[in-house]
């Protein structure tokens, strides 16, 4: 078996949104913490939060994430994955997630996770009628390359340069990949 981590980046500053997304409840729970339950329920071996906002490092906490405080969430989401990586050297994997997919399921996650541990070296992401979203699980020889990103660059930045190791895994909803960028995006 693959031991298998997960990252929640939760340090956005949610400029396009206007204020902070993160507290933003849907249908009654701040977005953080749906996206932490989700992957609280999919079986990884180490689960991991980045943000620079106490409540969302103590709510991780208490469902047995490893809370890293992000201080530098304004270079982007670079310093997050770097700050996530570095915690996690000795995974076989490490799943990376968002907080703004409130439809975002367990089943989904598992899927992804299940995937992973069946090929040799894959990249895996969750996509829907062949479109790459996220989450995004990486195998561990590529960390490296995550731990070296800079700026608001992010993860896709390596899968472009590994297409040839992208395996898509569909969702089980479309619904699941739907982001939350702006208010009005919640009214969907």
């Amino acid at each position: 078996m693959k031991r298998v981590g997960a990252v929640l980046l939760a340090s956005g500053l949610g400029r396009r949104f206007g204020s902070n997304k993160l507290l933003r409840l849907v249908e009654g729970v701040p977005l953080y913490r749906r996206a932490m339950t989700t992957l609280a329920g999919a079986g990884l071996d180490r689960l991991a939060v980045c943000s620079p906002y106490q409540e969302v490092l103590e709510a991780g906490e208490e469902l047995g994430f490893l809370p890293l405080y992000n201080p530098n969430g304004a270079e982007g989401i670079s310093a997050s994955i770097r700050l996530g990586v570095s915690r996690m050297g000795d995974m076989d994997g490490v799943l990376f997630s968002v907080c703004d997919q409130p439809f975002l399921t367990t089943k989904s996650i598992i899927r992804l996770k299940d995937t992973f541990e069946e090929s040799k070296d894959a990249i895996c992401a969750l996509s829907w009628g062949g479109k790459r979203g996220n989450p995004v699980l990486f195998p561990a020889d590529l960390l490296g390359e995550l731990a070296a990103l800079t700026g608001d660059t992010g993860g896709g930045a390596v899968v472009k340069r590994h297409p040839d190791r992208l395996v898509l895994v569909e969702a089980f909803s479309p619904k699941e990949l739907s982001d939350v960028d702006k208010p009005e995006d919640l009214k969907r």
